[in-house]
């Protein structure tokens, strides 16, 4: 008789199953789990195994750690408080949560990421405070996932493919089946879409959206930047087709309905490559010695009414995106650059705010309204800047004296500097009285707190190939002021006038700097000797606008011009007016772009609504719409800076072989960030081609220094750099360090 055979029992201990027993009765925390549920999760399915599973459920039961909500089913209970926030990641795949219910941010480790990534919204929850160390955290659930498109390279493989994401920010490449490649080519860059991320899977899965072309080359770049955000390249057809069949023409009907400034003197000023012009100003003297200054903006709503397809476009979009080759427009070029443009010598419809102004350039009468006007002549800033000029020496503040200057002194067809300017006299009289009015003004912001932000924006002459050949520097002058103090009078007044009724409205509001950074920008601009008074909101208003005063023209100004902004809360749309800290006002909207601007869109609705005498509207459909806009905001202001990176690389990618002189702009363990100072281009030296010494970071004096020669790197030092590589993909340039710049 042959002895039966019994299989050997498996005495495999699985490995830390409390824990694992309560992450997963945690993670899902109301749901109820059986022993088989919970194996099946775990990946075990042997007798020993269940039986180690059964035994561990009841130990935890008996311990209080989890309850049997119905036979042989298990919830955790809860004693954890929950909080939810935004993650940031970091790299290696572990990150931060910022959160609302920490002063400080939360530290994730890599393995308590549970898959959440960048920018999500996640439930989690913090351990007791580290000794000496950060708070750290697990993610419990994500909530809201940032987005679900990225774009990458493709690596693809005989049955599969992964996508490298190009950002730093992503942990993880994206497999994608074979058959969901969209027979992209080894190596293309693409826009990848997540589909799911199965629970033992490393990776996430996806699908292939776009095939955006070959790495470097200008247009896939550009186009990968629109994609990263989610930005549109292309109008709908529908959409197209639909604002082309609008009725763009004046009529004698709808002109009955508006007051009629056809006759007042008008015109605009704008960059002199602008496309479209959608504010222009009308000037008039009265007869009781004040003036009639009108502010007109393109009647936007006239022709994009709620409900169309092409309302829901604009609100999509949200925003016109300024890339350097070109611009992503919220409405379509029908609209934008014609019918909506006030074009010189063409009737508009246009949206006012009309001021009788005194002069003390006080308004004593406000009117606004729906009205139709005749632009008399276009000016670029270089044009009025050139009247300012000719007259400033003369400092003429009487209309007589202004007249009998202007006459004298400016003719028609005027040439300054070698150029010919078409002006008349009437023009150059109206420009140089609003300039003067502009000036007060400005004074009265700055003597009630305004912070005066004039940072140098970068620029590029582009060939015809859309190739870098020059940098140049955008830098505001008295006409770009005098345009600017106009726009913010109209946006003020309006702003007051519906807030001051107590009626749904929307704000552009800037809340007061955070203390903490404040007194890190102290930490670094003290380092150039420049110190600041936190006393009360006026001294630091005063202080920050005298630093930002004293470092004009010096090598550290685009570093603390840059520091000072990064200090300053951002700016949003919203229904809850709090004021504009910047800009010392306590009612202030958006008004005066709406071809590009959908919250300015939405400003000229209400106002209208609330001319018409009806009620107000309703706050939360208003304040999720704000959201959306800033939102919206963020994106094309990350996608423009973006692509100012992307010229800046390859503009240096011609210069390999040039030494350039450059500001330290930042200093890490790992290397110090220099920003070349005739061009504004920032890139890196790593520590390790440092080889002349062992450098090593000292966080107190912003420095590294060498170990043994004691040499000084420290933010704000000039040094010399060549380009060691430019990594166009990556939008990341790197330096050699050839020393200091002694000269």
């Amino acid at each position: 008789m042959t002895k039966k055979k019994h299989r050997k029992p498996s005495n495999n201990k699985i490995s830390n199953l409390t824990n694992t027993i309560l992450s997963i009765l945690k993670k899902e925390r109301n749901k109820a789990f059986n022993y088989k549920q919970i194996a099946s999760k775990i990946g075990v399915n042997d007798a020993s195994s269940r039986n180690q599973i059964i035994k561990k459920l009841q130990q935890l039961k008996a311990k209080q750690e989890i309850e049997e909500v119905e036979r042989g089913k298990f919830k955790a209970i809860i004693s954890t408080e929950y909080h939810t926030g935004i993650v940031d990641m970091a790299s290696r795949g572990s990150g931060y949560i910022i959160s609302d219910d920490f002063e400080e941010d939360i530290y994730i480790a890599s393995n308590n990421m549970n898959k959440a990534l960048h920018g999500d919204e996640v439930e989690f929850y913090a351990y007791k405070r580290l000794k000496g160390g950060k708070r750290e955290g697990e993610i419990t659930q994500i909530l809201k996932r940032a987005k679900s498109e990225y774009v990458g390279v493709i690596q693809i493989h005989k049955n599969y493919a992964f996508v490298v994401v190009d950002s730093n920010k992503m942990y993880t490449d994206i497999f994608v089946p074979i058959n969901k490649t969209k027979q992209a080519q080894d190596g293309d860059k693409v826009l990848v879409g997540l589909e799911d991320w199965p629970q033992k899977a490393d990776s996430p899965n996806g699908k292939v959206l776009e095939i955006l072309g070959r790495p470097g080359e200008h247009n896939t770049e550009i186009h990968a930047i629109l994609a990263e955000y989610g930005l549109p390249m292309a109008f709908p057809k529908e959409v197209a087709d639909f604002a082309n069949k609008i009725d763009t023409s004046i009529t004698k009907e709808e002109i009955s309905k508006r007051r009629d400034m056809r006759q007042d003197l008008t015109f605009t000023i704008d960059p002199k490559d602008a496309k479209d012009f959608d504010d222009a100003l009308s000037f008039k003297v009265l007869e009781n010695g004040l003036f009639e200054i009108g502010i007109h903006i393109a009647d936007v709503s006239h022709y994009v009414q709620p409900g169309t397809i092409l309302d829901d476009e604009a609100y999509e979009r949200a925003t016109s995106v300024y890339l350097v080759d070109r611009v992503v427009p919220m409405l379509p070029e029908v609209l934008s650059n014609n019918a909506c443009s006030l074009r010189p010598h063409e009737e508009k419809y246009t949206f006012s705010a009309v001021f009788k102004m005194n002069e003390k350039a006080e308004v004593v009468h406000e009117w606004y309204g729906r009205t139709v006007t005749y632009s008399d002549a276009r000016f670029a800033y270089e044009e009025a800047q050139a009247i300012i000029e000719q007259n400033d020496s003369l400092n003429k503040d009487n209309l007589s004296a202004l007249k009998q200057s202007i006459n004298t002194t400016i003719p028609e067809n005027v040439s300054i500097s070698g150029k010919t300017y078409n002006t008349t006299p009437e023009i150059a009289e109206a420009i140089l009285k609003m300039d003067a009015f502009a000036k007060k003004m400005r004074a009265r912001r700055m003597r009630s707190g305004a912070i005066s932000f004039d940072k140098v924006e970068v620029k590029f002459n582009l060939d015809e190939a859309a190739n870098p050949v020059g940098v140049f520097f955008k830098t505001s002058k008295d006409a770009n002021k005098m345009i600017e103090e106009f726009m913010l009078l109209a946006n003020r007044k309006v702003s007051e006038f519906v807030g001051k009724q107590k009626k749904t409205f929307v704000y552009r509001v800037h809340d007061e700097p955070d203390d903490t950074k404040l007194a890190a920008l102290q930490n670094v601009v003290g380092r150039f000797g420049y110190k600041l008074n936190f006393k009360d909101k006026k001294t630091t208003a005063a202080s920050l606008n005298n630093l930002l005063h004293s470092v004009t023209g010096k090598k550290e100004q685009n570093l603390v011009d840059t520091l000072t902004i990064r200090t300053m809360s951002k700016a949003e749309y919203t229904t809850h007016n709090i004021g504009h800290y910047g800009l010392a006002f306590d009612y202030y909207s958006h008004f005066t772009s709406p071809i590009r601007r959908y919250p300015d869109v939405m400003t000229h609705r209400l106002l209208q609504q609330y001319l018409d005498g009806e009620k107000s509207a309703n706050p939360d459909i208003y304040e999720d719409k704000c959201n959306h806009c800033s939102n919206m905001e963020n994106l094309a202001t990350k996608a423009e800076r973006d692509s100012i990176k992307y010229m800046q690389i390859r503009f240096m990618e011609d210069h390999k072989e040039a030494h350039f002189v450059g500001v330290i702009s930042g200093v890490t363990d790992w290397g110090i960030y220099i920003e070349i100072i005739e061009n504004k281009c920032e890139g890196m030296v790593s520590v390790r081609d440092m080889k002349d010494d062992h450098y090593q970071f000292d966080p107190d004096h912003y420095a590294l220094i060498g170990k043994h020669s004691k040499l000084m790197y420290q933010l704000g030092d000039e040094v010399i750099v060549k380009v060691k590589n430019t990594d166009l993909v990556k939008k990341h340039l790197d330096f050699y360090l050839l020393g200091k710049n002694e000269a």
